[in-house]
């Protein structure tokens, strides 16, 4: 991921600011908080300035996944050039489904609280819609979740990156 961030910042700075960059990275799937974490370290923006615009931009899709993925996977299978797709993401769900099943709520903050690889936010969300979780608690989840991930990050990005 060092690799990837690194480049993007590269290509980015100088024609957006690095407020901008980060927002960006943090809202992009699968990159999510730890990319913009990582890309705030290596831009040597302050750690409390990061810290918000990371936490806001991995937020902001949450409510929107989990409240229009469902229908955007069941229109996407029953189109031919995006069916594949669809069941791609059904089967990364069916992956990591059990996790959730057998801990609830504190299997989804786990999942996106871990700083792992096909793991975060924008998965989480993915999993709650697509087993039909519930709502509130599911974005309470995810939000906790996304903490635990903050403070993960912040110690690898801050702290261990930084010596």
């Amino acid at each position: 991921m060092n690799q990837i961030i690194s480049f993007i910042t590269t290509e980015l700075i100088g024609k957006m600011s690095k407020e901008a960059i980060v927002f960006l990275i943090s809202l992009t799937p699968i990159l999510e908080l730890r990319g913009g974490l990582l890309a705030a370290s290596f831009l040597n923006m302050p750690y409390l300035k990061a810290l918000p615009i990371c936490i806001i931009g991995n937020i902001l899709p949450i409510p929107f996944i989990l409240l229009f993925i469902k229908k955007i996977i069941i229109r996407l299978e029953g189109f031919e050039p995006t069916k594949n797709f669809a069941l791609y993401l059904k089967s990364k769900v069916d992956k990591n489904k059990k996790q959730i099943e057998k801990y609830g709520y504190i299997g989804l903050i786990l999942f996106v609280g871990i700083p792992l690889p096909g793991t975060g936010a924008w998965t989480g969300s993915l999993i709650a819609a697509l087993m039909d979780l519930d709502f509130k608690k599911s974005i309470l989840a995810i939000l906790v979740g996304i903490l635990m991930a903050c403070i993960i990050m912040s110690i690898v990005s801050y702290g261990l990156l930084r010596m």
